[in-house]
């Protein structure tokens, strides 16, 4: 195109001392090529030499020949702010996307009072007067409430803002208070004041706790807290008893110690804690497993003397572990049956803290914690074990030490198998889950038994036994066989736990619901790992756009949701993650949910057929939950712990994920109390059945905990799967609840939690969680204080 050199340009006469001010021109660059892609842009004289031009956006680098530009037209608006009004801020907005256009409404808008985003909202309310005044499209009008809390006689700042350009409307910023009555404002202000006294009391409390001079007990001073423990224990005992009184029913226990060359000291200490026994009605019925030694046969002939209730079952034949135990389990006339290692020790108040449990619960397996104890006799190496945990058993023996068991359904049981001699007693267990209902067997939450840690025990080296390694793959195959489930069970990593995969063939509809808000590099990347690297055939995604505002956002929208397993949301309200998946849900109608946030993303093909064999594994089970990892291959989260000391907190976070957790944990898949909602699969009829999420009361924080809650309390089991695994950038989304403009919205959420669910037994003491440790410090580490318990 050709233009003319004629416009007027002064300043330029007067800086070169021109004749004439018109040499300056003046060219408007098409439309269509303000579309933001890169175009090339030169000046040339009538012989085609060319104009030097410098580009604006480098004004360092010499003038070129040709210059690149890649600007986009941007929108003009038309705005005004009406101010606060009756508790909500009302306006105006139009715009038109580029020079000449139409002007139109519902554009979308950001307020942001004293510096915080408050709300995002579209224009799109009628405004008639606007329409009549300037001809304009009538839909271009704003209304949002104020929040309660920002009312009072306090002045606050607030902006408008267009959004994604961040264009500030006419009339913002503003200052103003929100006092148009006086009452209200008399008793926000109050509350207020109430609810930052309370604040700074919870902080204050803290403070001085933190202050005061204490050393608390952990995992590494076990042997301190266990020496102050027992002692505590006897008196609560002895308490029980004195209530008791002559009431006290004392049923025969028989306790049962196959015996084969022991060390005379350890063996002698053995027989003495069950003489100390507070319990007084007990037989001890020594089976002499044919050792063909003098000493141990001298030790058992004088006990026998020195009391009547020891009997000798002396066997002609060595018949190893299982046959010596199964003579003693037929010898034995007492209601109820104690298993006991030749080796090891008994707390004095193991048998009467065990039958009072019994009688009390109806139980018919029960059993205890334990600890270890080393030749010089200090205490170490606890095993505190959660209440009934089925999918935890599969995983590991962990009932172990103390296990009493009604001598009726021991016999029901049947007796040990010499064919899983190193296992035989996880055997025995797991057939005693084939005939007792969870109920029937009971967790007594104290520590009554020592395991006596020498050179050539499994307590000092598993290598000493590896045939039980293989013992116990195949019982816990074995079991799940005679269930009629069909499934593969291995060694982990050559030790004594198992993981077991799923065999299902079913492949049930899941949905996996991804709320997001721009972030779209991340959301991508979420989205593809899914598509990409997920074998199980039959899922959907939906993703929850929440305020997206970036146009290369919506270019992202505009392309995913052409893929036939994505479709997209678009909920533009406040953010409430809680409302945001309910609403998602009402979409579908799967089997399975699968919560996942924008951040996760997975690694393993077989993730979800794993958390779906999970899932199928039994009919209780409501919810399963992954193995999270922060990018450097560390713990984010493999269970959540819940309690009124800390709501809900992550176990083993941080940790390695090489490492093993507390008694396998972090390797072994096991029944919790709550999982986190970034990436949780939840059966859809559960869902309903339970109310969803609640977008009332939690709409950030907690919401995942107190839906778990629900599950539980409903009669469901979780699942967290050490097999699901994925990597979480954790609030790389949303942000912190630790910012000063969440203080007031988590405060709330917290007290919320802590009403709701303070007198629930699953929340005052978490059931899959041992009561010895502490909620609110490093979980499986930090030890509550024993006069507590």
């Amino acid at each position: 195109m050709q233009i003319a050199c004629d416009q007027e340009r002064p300043d330029v006469q007067s800086a070169l001392q021109l004749p004439t001010p018109k040499v300056g021109f003046e060219f408007s660059i098409p439309e269509k090529f303000m579309d933001g892609k890169r175009h090339e842009f030169s000046i040339r004289f009538p012989d085609r030499t060319a104009l030097p031009l410098a580009n604006p956006s480098t004004p360092d680098v010499p003038p070129a020949a040709i210059i690149h530009f890649s600007e986009k037209s941007l929108p003009q608006y038309q705005s005004y702010i009406d101010g606060v009004k009756q508790g909500a801020l009302r306006g105006w907005i139009l715009c038109a996307d580029k020079p000449g256009a139409e002007q139109h409404g519902r554009c979308m808008i950001s307020v942001i009072v004293d510096g915080v985003p408050m709300a995002q909202s579209r224009a799109d309310r009628y405004r008639g007067d606007v329409a009549a005044i300037l001809g304009c499209d009538p839909n271009c009008g704003f209304e949002i409430p104020i929040p309660q809390r920002l009312r009072g006689s306090a002045p606050h700042k607030f902006q408008v803002v267009t959004l994604p350009d961040r264009t500030e409307l006419n009339g913002s910023p503003f200052i103003t208070s929100l006092a148009d009555d006086a009452l209200e404002t008399r008793l926000v202000d109050l509350l207020g004041t109430i609810d930052g006294l309370h604040r700074k009391l919870s902080e204050l409390r803290q403070e001085v706790r933190d202050l005061v001079p204490r050393r608390g007990y952990n995992l590494g001073d076990y042997n301190r807290w266990a020496h102050k423990y027992y002692p505590l224990l006897r008196e609560r005992v002895a308490k029980q008893r004195q209530l008791q009184g002559s009431a006290r029913t004392e049923p025969l226990v028989s306790i049962l110690c196959p015996t084969y060359r022991p060390l005379k000291s350890d063996f002698e200490a053995a027989l003495n804690s069950v003489l100390s026994q507070t319990y007084s009605n007990w037989e001890l019925i020594i089976v002499d497993d044919a050792g063909k030694c003098a000493q141990t046969t001298a030790v058992i002939e004088r006990f026998c003397k020195a009391d009547q209730r020891i009997r000798a079952v002396p066997l002609a034949k060595n018949a190893g572990i299982s046959g010596a135990t199964n003579a003693g389990m037929d010898a034995a006339q007492g209601d109820y049956v104690v298993f006991f290692d030749h080796d090891d020790l008994m707390v004095d108040v193991a048998v009467e803290v065990m039958v009072h449990a019994a009688l009390e619960t109806g139980a018919k397996l029960l059993y205890s914690d334990e600890d270890k104890i080393d030749q010089a006799g200090y205490f170490l190496e606890p095993n505190l074990k959660p209440d009934f945990n089925y999918r935890y058993l599969l995983g590991c023996n962990y009932i172990c030490h103390l296990t009493m068991v009604e001598a009726e359904t021991m016999r029901k049981i049947g007796h040990l198998k010499s064919d899983y001699d190193g296992a035989q007693d996880h055997d025995f267990v797991l057939r005693a889950t084939e005939i007792l209902s969870p109920s029937e067997i009971h967790h007594v939450p104290e520590v009554l038994y020592h395991w006596r840690k020498t050179p050539n025990s499994t307590a000092v080296n598993v290598a000493n036994k590896t045939y039980a390694i293989e013992a116990g793959v195949r019982c816990v195959h074995d079991h799940l066989k005679r269930r009629k489930i069909k499934a593969k069970v291995s060694s982990i990593r050559g030790l004594t736990l198992y993981g077991v995969e799923w065999l299902t063939k079913k492949a049930p509809k899941v949905t996996i619901i991804i709320p997001f808000k721009d972030q779209v590099e991340t959301t991508r990347q979420c989205v593809d790992a899914l598509l990409n690297k997920t074998a199980y055939k039959n899922f959907d995604i939906i993703l929850v756009n929440n305020w997206s505002v970036e146009d290369e956002t919506i270019d992202f929208i505009s392309e995913i949701q052409k893929h036939p397993r994505v479709s997209v949301l678009t909920v533009e309200e406040p953010f409430n993650y809680s409302r945001l998946n309910n609403l998602a849900v009402e979409q579908t109608s799967a089997d399975y949910l699968m919560f996942m946030n924008n951040d996760v993303f997975v690694e393993n093909s077989n993730w979800l057929h794993i958390a779906i064999g999970e899932a199928l594994a039994a009919p209780d089970i409501g919810a399963v939950g992954a193995k999270l990892l922060y990018p450097n291959d560390t713990i984010q989260h493999a269970g959540v712990i819940v309690g009124p000391a800390g709501i809900g907190a992550h176990v083993h976070r941080g940790d390695p994920v090489t490492e093993y957790g507390y008694i396998g944990r972090t390797m072994l898949s096991h029944e919790v109390t709550a999982v986190t909602a970034a990436a949780m699969l939840v059966r859809s009829d559960v869902f309903h059945e339970i109310g969803g999420f609640d977008e009332k009361e939690l709409t950030v924080a907690y919401n995942d905990v107190d839906l778990c809650l629900k599950i539980r309390d409903a009669g469901y089991r979780i699942i967290f799967s050490a097999e699901v695994v994925a990597y979480h950038h954790e609030s790389l989304s949303r942000g912190s609840d630790d910012r000063p403009e969440h203080e007031a919205r988590f405060f709330h959420e917290t007290q919320t939690m802590l009403a709701r669910w303070s007198d629930n037994p699953l929340f005052e003491r978490d059931p899959s969680y041992p009561r010895y440790f502490t909620v609110d410090q490093q979980p499986f580490f930090d030890l509550v204080d024993p006069e507590t318990l």
